[in-house]
């Protein structure tokens, strides 16, 4: 009795058209393996440097300074209309003041931008660096 030829025969087994899964999920565990060693591990704490002794006193509250531009870009000290000379020398005269005082300044949304920057340099010139721009929520459209 002879074996049935592989080759040549009525006897040819199915071509096999699995893959063989096992070498794949072998190497997706090593590499999740490494993944979760090489990963540092998340601290959950925020480390915060917080100041030491006690707060220093605010009792002397400073000065505010109001600055307005109206619609025709007139600038006004505290309602009272000025040129930029004045502006400069009213400037002067609060930057060397101790406390500082704050500016605070108010365009208008149609006053010129050049003398609102105009405002802001000059300040900047000073030295003046409590400084503050109110009134911006005309600008949001």
């Amino acid at each position: 009795m002879g074996l049935p030829s592989r080759r040549f025969g009525k006897g040819d087994p199915d071509v096999m058209m699995d893959i063989n899964t096992t070498p794949l999920i072998d190497v997706m565990l090593v590499l999740l393996v490494m993944l979760i060693i090489t990963i540092p591990i998340q601290l959950h704490a925020v480390n915060l440097e917080m100041p030491v002794g006690t707060p220093p006193n605010d009792a002397i509250k400073p000065e505010k300074v109001q600055i307005d531009i109206d619609e025709k870009s007139t600038v006004y000290w505290q309602g009272l209309p000025v040129n930029a000379a004045e502006l400069e020398e009213k400037m002067n005269a609060i930057s060397t003041m101790t406390p500082q005082p704050e500016v605070h300044i108010r365009p208008n949304k149609d006053c010129q931008y050049a003398v609102f920057a105009n405002v802001l340099s000059s300040s900047k010139r000073k030295g003046l660096s409590k400084m503050a721009v109110i009134g911006h929520e005309q600008f949001v459209q």
